[in-house]
Parts: C-alpha cells; sequence; structure tokens
C-alpha cells in the first residue's frame, strides 16, 4: 500500500483518488514545491513489462511539450524501484463523467462552451503530432469553476503501443471506440474527433449512443449503426448542433471533420440564429461504393466469453433405412480387444508425458476472500488462475492489504489462465475532514449524510454569527480521521445575547454600577443637566429607552440631574449718545479738535478697573453698550470724555428684559 509513503524522496502519498485499468491515481504532496499534485503509478503487472514501461517513459516526456489551459500539465516521469510513475497536475474538481451524471442534459450553450475548450486542447495536441487515442469523459477532468482539462495523453499512447493484452480489456473504452479502431486499425487524429463527438452525444443527451449485451455488440454498433438523432432525446436542441455530432461521429473517416481546428471553428458558430435550423447533416452517398461487412481483430479483447459450437445430431435411421440383418460372420472380438488395449496404452502414455491434458478444463473459483494480498495471489495461481486488474477500496470489514472480493465471484467456473480481478482493501476508509466554520449547521449535516461517523452532535452559544452558523468543530479542517471511529461535534450559534434594558430613571451613580455588573451591559454617563424634577445627581434620560433588546456587551447612555436650573444671564444692550464738546470750538478752516472717550463697564463678566473700551470723537456720537447681568445683580457702565465723567448710570436684573 503506498498511503503515507514518499516516491523518490518528494511525492508523499496522500490518498487513492482514482484508477484505471493500468494505473492508480494518488494525490500526493510534492515536498520541493510544497504544492499538492496527482501522481499516477503503473499497477505492478504492468511494470514489468520492459516494452511498456520504455514507451511509457519516452510518450509521457513527449507530452509534456503540450502547453495548454486545458491540457492536465505533465511536471515529471520517473521510477522509485519496481514503482513507475507520473506526476501531473492535481485539477480538484470532478470528471466530465460525473458532471454529466449530475447535470445532464446540460443546455446547448453549455455543451458548446465545454466542447470548444476540448476542441481547442486537442487541436494543440494534433499540431503537436499527438493522438490522444482514448477521449472519454472519465479522462476529461473540470475544475471548481467548470473548466475543463483532457488528462492521460502518455498513457493512452503507450499502451497503443505495446503487445501488452488483458482478458476482458481493450484499448479505449469500448463506448467511445472509433470505427477503425473496432475493426483492429491504427488510431489517428480523426479518431479522436470521433470519440470526443461520441462524448458531446452523451454531453447534450446524458445518455451513449451505442450499448449492448457484451462489448462486442457494441463495437458492432460503432461499426455499422448510425449515430441516433440528438433530437429524439432532446427535441428543443438546434438542427446546427446536432450536425456537429453527426459529422463528428460519421463511420468513414473522409465525412468527418478533417481536423479539430474545423470541428472548433464549426462550434464557434453553431449557436448563430441563421444556423439554428439549418438542413441535417447527411452523409454524402457514392453509388459506385461497394460496402463490406469489416472484420473485428481479437474479438476475445472485447468479450471474454468463448464461442461455443455445437454440431448437430445425426438423425436416427428409421425403421425402413435398417437393412435386414446379414448373415453372421467371423468373430471379430480379437481385433476390438487390440484396438483397445491400444488406445488404454495411448492414454497412459499421454497422461504420464501431458499431466494436464485430462484435467478439466474449467475450475471454481477459489475463495480468497479476507486472505493477505500476496497469499490470495498465490492461492489462485495454484488454482490455474493468474491475478488480474486489482482495484483499491475502503472497507469497515476487511483489513488493509487484505482482498475484500474477486470478479469472477469465488465458486464460479472458469477456464484455466483466466485473470482475476482483486479487490484490495485500504483497511477503514480515512478522510481529511472537511471545514464546515462558517457554513450552517443544515448545510454540514447534508454534506456528511450517508458517512457513517459514529456520532454527530451539536451545542450551541451565543455569537456574533447569524443563528445555526458553525462557529468551531472537532475534528478540526484537514484533520485525517476513520469515519466509522469519529465523533463529529459542532459548536453552532444560537445568534446574539440580546437583553432587555431596564428603566433606569433615578438611578444614582452607585445603582448604575451594580446594574452594569448584573446586566452585562456598559453604563456611560454622557452629560449633566438641570431639572426641576429630578433630583441631582440621578438619571433623568437613557438611550436605548427602557424595554429595548440589546445584545450583551452593549453600551447605554445616560443623562444625570444637575438639580433645579439657575436662572439665565441675561444680556442688557443700551444705547447712549455721547456729546462732541471741545473746550474751544476749532477756527474756520481748521479741523475739529478731537476728544478722547473712554468706556468703563461692571457686570458679570468686566470690572471698572480698567476701560472696557477707548476712542475718539470730533462730533456727537451714538454708542452701544452690552452688559451681562446675573440673577441678583446688577451692572454698571461710566462713560469719561477727557479724563471727565460724563455719563454714568446702574442697572438690576429685575429691571432689565
Amino acid at each position: 500500500m503506498l498511503i503515507g509513503k514518499s516516491i523518490n524522496g518528494r511525492y508523499k502519498i496522500k490518498e487513492l483518488i482514482g484508477g484505471g485499468g493500468m494505473s492508480n491515481v494518488y494525490l500526493a504532496h510534492d515536498m520541493i514545491l510544497d504544492r499538492d499534485i496527482a501522481i499516477k503509478i503503473l499497477r505492478y503487472d504492468f511494470s514489468n513489462e520492459e516494452e511498456l514501461r520504455r514507451r511509457f517513459q519516452r510518450e509521457a516526456l513527449s507530452t509534456t511539450s503540450l502547453a495548454h489551459p486545458n491540457i492536465v500539465n505533465i511536471f515529471d516521469v520517473g521510477e522509485d524501484g519496481s514503482v513507475h510513475y507520473l506526476v501531473m497536475e492535481y485539477v480538484p474538481g470532478k470528471t466530465l463523467k460525473e458532471y454529466i451524471i449530475e447535470h445532464s442534459p446540460v443546455t446547448p450553450e453549455r455543451a458548446v462552451e465545454i466542447m470548444k475548450q476540448l476542441t481547442s486542447a486537442l487541436a494543440h495536441a494534433h499540431h503537436n503530432q499527438i493522438v490522444h487515442r482514448d477521449i472519454k469523459p472519465q479522462n476529461i477532468l473540470m475544475d471548481a469553476e467548470g473548466n475543463v482539462k483532457i488528462s492521460d495523453f502518455g498513457i493512452a499512447m503507450a499502451l497503443s503501443a505495446t503487445s501488452y493484452t488483458q482478458t476482458n480489456s481493450v484499448l479505449g473504452t469500448v463506448h467511445y471506440l472509433s470505427p477503425e479502431q473496432a475493426r483492429g486499425g491504427m488510431a489517428n487524429k480523426k479518431s479522436d474527433i470521433y470519440s470526443l463527438g461520441i462524448v458531446m452525444y452523451e454531453l447534450i443527451t446524458g445518455k451513449l449512443p451505442f450499448s449492448g449485451e457484451s462489448a462486442v455488440s457494441i463495437a458492432l454498433k460503432h461499426l455499422q449503426t448510425e449515430t441516433p438523432s440528438l433530437r429524439e432525446t432532446v427535441p428543443t436542441l438546434p438542427q446546427s448542433l446536432e450536425n456537429v455530432v453527426l459529422k463528428a461521429t460519421a463511420k468513414n473517416i473522409q465525412h468527418r471533420y478533417q481536423s479539430a481546428d474545423e470541428m472548433e471553428a464549426d462550434l464557434a458558430t453553431v449557436l448563430l440564429p441563421e444556423r439554428l435550423n439549418e438542413p441535417k447533416f447527411t452523409v454524402p452517398i457514392d453509388q459506385d461504393e461497394t460496402r463490406a461487412m469489416p472484420a473485428i481483430k481479437d474479438v476475445a479483447a472485447y468479450s471474454s466469453v468463448a464461442e461455443t459450437k455445437t454440431m448437430p445430431l445425426p438423425l436416427d435411421k428409421t425403421p425402413k433405412e435398417q437393412k435386414p440383418p446379414e448373415k453372421k460372420k467371423k468373430k471379430k472380438w480379437p481385433w476390438i480387444l487390440g484396438i483397445l488395449a491400444f488406445l488404454l496404452i495411448g492414454g497412459l502414455v499421454l497422461a504420464i508425458a501431458f499431466p494436464g491434458l485430462f484435467e478439466p478444463r474449467q475450475v471454481a473459483v477459489p475463495d480468497v476472500s479476507e486472505m493477505e494480498h500476496n497469499e490470495a495471489i498465490e492461492e489462485l495461481q495454484a488454482a490455474g488462475f493468474v491475478a488480474g486488474e486489482e482495484t483499491e477500496q475502503y472497507s469497515e470489514q476487511v483489513e488493509a492489504n487484505h482482498i475484500i472480493r474477486t470478479i469472477p465471484e469465488a465458486g464460479k467456473m472458469r477456464d484455466r489462465e483466466t485473470a482475476i480481478q482483486l479487490f484490495v482493501s485500504l483497511g477503514k476508509e480515512t478522510i481529511e475532514m472537511e471545514d464546515f466554520v462558517g457554513e450552517t449547521l443544515e448545510e454540514a449535516t447534508e454534506a456528511l449524510e450517508g458517512r457513517d461517523f459514529a456520532s454527530v452532535e451539536s451545542t450551541e452559544e451565543f455569537s456574533e454569527e447569524p443563528e445555526g452558523t458553525i462557529l468551531n468543530q472537532e475534528p478540526s479542517a484537514g484533520e485525517e480521521v476513520i469515519i466509522s471511529e469519529t465523533d463529529v461535534e459542532f459548536i453552532v450559534s444560537k445568534g446574539k445575547d440580546l437583553r432587555s434594558v431596564e428603566n433606569l430613571s433615578g438611578f444614582t451613580e452607585e445603582n448604575l454600577n451594580d446594574y452594569a455588573r448584573s446586566s452585562g451591559f456598559n453604563i456611560r454617563i454622557v452629560s449633566e443637566q438641570a431639572s426641576d424634577e429630578v433630583e441631582a445627581g440621578k438619571v433623568m434620560s437613557q438611550t436605548p429607552a427602557a424595554g429595548e433588546q440589546l445584545e450583551a456587551g452593549s453600551t447605554i447612555e445616560v443623562t444625570l440631574s444637575s438639580g433645579v436650573a439657575e436662572q439665565p444671564m441675561k444680556t442688557y444692550i443700551h444705547t447712549v449718545d455721547i456729546p462732541y464738546e471741545p473746550a474751544e470750538p476749532a477756527e474756520e478752516g481748521e479741523e475739529p479738535v478731537e476728544q478722547t472717550i473712554q468706556v468703563y463697564i461692571q457686570d458679570n463678566t468686566q470690572t471698572m478697573v480698567e476701560p472696557f473700551e477707548e476712542f475718539t470723537i470730533t462730533e456727537d456720537r451714538s454708542h452701544r453698550i452690552e452688559l451681562q447681568i446675573a440673577e441678583g445683580e446688577s451692572a454698571s457702565y461710566r462713560i469719561v470724555r477727557d479724563s471727565t465723567i460724563i455719563l454714568e448710570e446702574t442697572f438690576d436684573y429685575s429691571s432689565v428684559e
């Protein structure tokens, strides 16, 4: 088992994420570049075939020249002891096959979007003289943004170039196999186009165009049966889009698109209004062409069911045809005994020389379930079978590296040398715990549905997060756990801790401090105001008001009373006329003599010690005086002209408005 091991000291295997006829795919971590990658590892029985290994490495290296956003990047190819591997870009998401199962039939727009990406990728590969040979939805990956990437270029070519065969296997999944491949011919660029057309058929309709009870019957349909109409399944499908599929899947390669570029160009305009109702694509008929049923080579590669010829039984002769008994002749017993003796001796010789000659052709498949992997292989070999494809699976009952089951099942009669498929246990399923923090409990419960965790429980606590949101989880995200042995616990928000605000009117500062401790609120005194009704030092108003719902820790603002309000300061404006009276009048033609005026004020803000104002006059002048008078007080002013008091007056608080 490779999980947890390191390949070449660089790639640490994390988990099995896929498998196929000749390899298994693992999620691994590149410890040098600190990134996740996908690593495809040749199965043990393939790695022993020198020709396949050399071609696998050579072809894989050749595909590193491909640089296209819709082709999975190949980073490295190598070997570590008996482990032969291919390091590829890790594309988190799903295969196109899984997408079709979940979303089919897709809209014409989405189908065209996906197919344009695939034809662009295929055109790039073909320009580099690389043919895929095994185009199918299982070899097309889709990332989280819905973009597709073709994978397995190197492996498809490597497998096609070797003589290695397996019972029940054929190069290219038979449902997507081109007619020329089905008849045993070489795959070419137009074979990829045919397979891509079958993928497009399945993408649009949600089903395969050809099905049957065996691989042979499906292969025959690829050879003999025209592609069914897509519009019978999807009546609203534009004729132009059906035409793309029909042309791509034409039986004769001359009638298909001549290149992936041509198919991509056709897809670019297929949904234009003027094309939607174009005539249906039909294959040109050549009157001089003589059509013959093609022969399918290596039928055993498609099916393990051997054909059995039945010989007709001879008809019994009727009594009329029977000849009358002849006259008794000489006895033949000596001859008969001699022949029997010869046959007996000959049989003994054959039995000694060829001990397997008289063994039964078919034997029962032994029960190797729950046996250790190597022990099971030895048991199968002892019974005359060979170990075939191995598939790793998680099992709650069977310990790791032991056999879960076989195909064919134990007890089934099969020919000797039949390859027996083994399902090898990975032990109890472990998963990397998902991160549910921030999601709702309902979403998490739905995601875990069908997974047999030991228990899934939740507890609630107050939080700023909306009610039902997961705040924390155990096990933590990213932790590797065995599902059946793991208790999952979620801490879930029950919303904010809202509490009702009490009426704080009349509370003193001491009362407010006590309330803050008991309620969980913060209290802030924002101001003091005079009040004829509320005693000084007590709350006269609050925000928010009593009865409102607040989250614990929120702040309540209060205003305290400063007691009875004092009477306001009065501002009194008084205007006086200041006369101009020089000691001697100016002579005619002379400038007037200036007189100095000093204004003194005694009020709530000024005293008579210093002049409040000082200015000169050369004529009579009106002057405005502003006095600030407190309750119970008085204010006065004095005007001095050239050091002589000329005006003086006092005003009481009660006498002014």
